[in-house]
């Protein structure tokens, strides 16, 4: 299979930190998860709020941005195209744009006269649903692409909507007249543009905001970016989690203390921190000693609890992925985006806030999976993870 890596591309340079620092954070985290456990009925947004508003084929990539708390990227919409800053969501599969910069229907625009609306539980759209040509790269051009505009949205500060690469039953019921929406990388696999259908997704931890330090692959795996072997698990059968990119895993607290046994949840770049259901949370905490701050809400530790920290181990599908003291702590050099203080050191893990046995017992968010090469397979139904350069690095 021939391999193409696309440099290069436009990226959004904003910080879009949090208003209110990590306890707005903390929320929108947990309001997400709330939204996750009550199925996928909660991508339809709220009507009455909105209306206020009234193959021959390769794998390409595409560069992503890290900006603190969320990954965004350049996609081109029309032709010619405009340029959107979208986050990239695998809880969510609807692609939508306007929540700022407007849309600008061009020749190959087509309003399709249905409704969109969508909820993510730390905000929610309503609009037009159209189809356009979709530009996420030189080689990753969709032709007919559904897009969803936005005529009201709230949440979306700093960008302008989102990038859905979640399964594509979660568009159900988010458009009027239409059964299902077919993803980006569901329609780059059915024209014939990439061979797989499946997204390659590849972070590495950073302590510095807005800088290009991922890569998303449609239709394959960039090997450049992991060691070892790429390790496949079966999704999830455990509802609510099987409605998304779930797997089941259990966690242990150094080498003997099981703190979550096997259990069902998700891995979701639309997250930003490790969230475990509470008696793991609370296993963790009294495990590590930390304590909760009061101005960011999340746990903190001193410099003597650090060096003592143990590693976290996920056990997946019979492989261990060993989560290192540096990787469980927020990156220092990040602290005022939490609106924390200079050199002190907060904890990634939180509070999901609902008991084990929900069928959703965890959410492994973006400080996890900047730690490990994620491979989505749509098409096989499992979910790829392997170890890389950053596993066991010492950015944060």
């Amino acid at each position: 299979m021939s391999h193409i890596v696309i440099r290069g591309l436009p990226f959004a340079t904003r910080l879009r930190a949090a208003q209110g620092g990590a306890k707005e954070l903390l929320k929108r985290d947990r309001v997400r998860a709330q939204k996750f456990l009550a199925g996928k009925s909660h991508h339809a947004f709220v009507a009455a709020k909105a209306k206020r508003y009234g193959s021959t084929g390769t794998d390409s990539s595409i560069d992503v941005t890290d900006s603190g708390v969320t990954y965004t990227t350049q996609v081109g919409v029309g032709s010619p195209a405009t340029d959107y800053t979208l986050l990239i969501d695998t809880g969510s599969s609807n692609t939508w744009i306007g929540a700022d910069l407007p849309y600008e229907p061009t020749s190959t625009s087509y309003d399709t006269g249905n409704t969109i609306n969508v909820s993510y539980g730390s905000g929610g759209m309503f609009g037009e649903e159209y189809t356009d040509t979709v530009t996420l790269g030189p080689d990753l051009v969709i032709q007919n692409q559904g897009i969803g505009v936005a005529s009201y949205a709230e949440g979306f500060e700093g960008v302008d909507g989102i990038l859905g690469v979640g399964p594509a039953d979660l568009t159900q019921g988010t458009v009027s007249n239409t059964t299902e929406v077919p993803t980006v990388t569901d329609n780059l696999y059915a024209q014939g543009t990439i061979s797989s259908n499946s997204l390659g997704i590849s972070y590495a931890p950073s302590s510095t905001a807005n800088v290009s330090n991922g890569e998303l692959t449609f239709g394959g795996t960039d090997i450049t970016k992991f060691t070892g072997t790429l390790n496949t698990v079966a999704l999830t059968t455990t509802s609510p989690a099987s409605l998304y990119w779930g797997i089941d895993q259990s966690v242990s607290y150094g080498t003997s203390q099981t703190i979550l046994n096997t259990t069902s949840g998700i891995v979701d770049t639309g997250t930003t921190l490790l969230l475990l259901a509470t008696e793991a949370f609370q296993a963790y905490q009294q495990a590590t000693g930390a304590v909760e701050d009061s101005t960011t809400g999340l746990l903190t530790i001193t410099s003597q609890q650090y060096a003592e920290l143990q590693s976290l181990y996920f056990n997946i599908g019979g492989v261990t992925y060993e989560f290192t003291p540096n990787a469980q702590i927020w990156p220092r050099g990040l602290n005022s985006i939490l609106g924390g203080e200079e050199g002190q050191i907060y904890l990634i893990a939180s509070d999901l806030g609902s008991s084990v046995g929900s069928g959703l017992d965890f959410i492994n968010g973006f400080g996890w999976i900047q730690r490990y090469y994620t491979f989505f397979d749509t098409g096989n139904k499992q979910l790829g993870l392997a170890t890389t350069a950053y596993t066991d690095a010492d950015t944060n």
